[in-house]
């Protein structure tokens, strides 16, 4: 079996962990995303996660609503901690072992980020699962995903929606919009397709990482695209 990429981060929305319920972490949403990250990993793939909070906090809500937007996006933060945990919990309870590490310090929950402790803790077999966004306001989990996976060498960053690709417009708003097979970051950015923001598209772009949209609902979908199956947008030059 070929495997297309070897290193990999997925990026993991807070929206996936809610399930039906419309708000919190379904837990038997979070155990099947572990059963396909560790089904992707038996096939010899490192994977690292970020993993958004918009299940439980979005500063920008705040923000509209004449708040203050750094107040906003640090509680986004705490909440993004709060869904690595969960899922570190789903991995560890099928015996994958994983790490949370956090952007913003709090040792009594988790360790802290920095290059050099993802690397060592992904050369040691761990799943890593980074935490509170890059530790900046106004910047998405999108953007940190892009970071991420170009701090930790990733040959393709993932990122799970709730759709199977990219479509030229959101398909439940608009039955009959297009869907891509592949695109480069320039159409993404150029044509203005809100799958990732703009930030993280760039980044990605700078540093060669093609990015994979795929459905995270679709069980076992994860393992299928490495493995050269599945389907898929893939953005790449």
């Amino acid at each position: 079996m070929t495997i297309r990429f070897k290193r990999v981060l997925l990026k993991v929305s807070g929206e996936a962990l809610m399930g039906s319920q419309g708000f919190g972490i379904d837990v038997a949403v979070a155990d099947r995303i572990a059963g396909d990250i560790k089904e992707a990993r038996d096939l010899g793939v490192e994977i690292s996660l970020v993993v958004g909070g918009g299940n439980i906090f979005r500063g920008v809500a705040v923000a509209s609503k004449g708040g203050d937007r750094v107040t906003g996006d640090h509680m986004g933060m705490l909440a993004t901690v709060i869904n690595a945990l969960a899922l570190r919990t789903s991995l560890n309870k099928i015996g994958v072992d994983a790490v949370v590490l956090s952007a913003i310090a709090m040792p009594q929950l988790c360790e802290s980020f920095s290059q050099q402790v993802a690397l060592a803790h992904a050369e040691k077999g761990r799943v890593v699962i980074f935490a509170g966004g890059t530790g900046n306001p106004f910047f998405t989990t999108d953007s940190a995903a892009a970071l991420r996976a170009a701090e930790m060498g990733a040959t393709a960053l993932f990122k799970g929606t709730q759709v199977d690709g990219i479509y030229s417009a959101d398909p439940k708003l608009v039955p009959d919009a297009t869907r891509f097979d592949t695109l480069t970051h320039d159409d993404v950015l150029g044509r203005g397709l809100a799958v990732m923001d703009v930030t993280a598209v760039a980044l990605a772009r700078e540093n060669g990482i093609p990015i994979v949209v795929f459905s995270i609902h679709e069980k076992g979908g994860f393992a299928q695209i490495l493995s050269g199956g599945g389907r898929s947008t893939i953005v790449t030059d």
